[in-house]
């Protein structure tokens, strides 16, 4: 009995140090969203932050802002939908096929 206590407290802290580790990795990733064609692009860091944004110079008229907005709206989504991915496969790789419920989100 004593024994499997012994055996999840170290596998507890393993998990541990390896969501030391993936936290790291996450702080480095980049993700790079589209939109146009690739005439808007914006980057976004494994936080959500937004690092970069690319806007072709024929987009720059005036008259078509709205048009230019909606790009980088939906480069923005398509960033994050790249990121939500990429973070669910470490998470995956990381906790080893654990059946998490949904929604549930690791570190706590």
């Amino acid at each position: 009995m004593f024994g499997d206590i012994g055996k999840m407290m170290k596998q507890a802290q393993e998990l541990k140090a390896r969501m030391a580790e993936m936290q790291d990795e996450i702080k480095r990733t980049e993700v790079t969203g589209a939109s146009g064609g690739g005439l808007v692009q914006l980057k976004l860091s494994g936080a959500g932050e937004l690092r970069g944004l690319a806007i072709d110079p024929s987009l720059m008229n005036p008259d078509e802002v709205e048009i230019l907005e909606d790009l980088i709206v939906a480069a923005h989504a398509d960033a994050k939908a790249h990121l939500e991915k990429t973070l669910a496969e470490r998470m995956g790789a990381l906790t080893g096929g654990l059946d998490l419920p949904p929604g549930f989100k690791l570190p706590f």
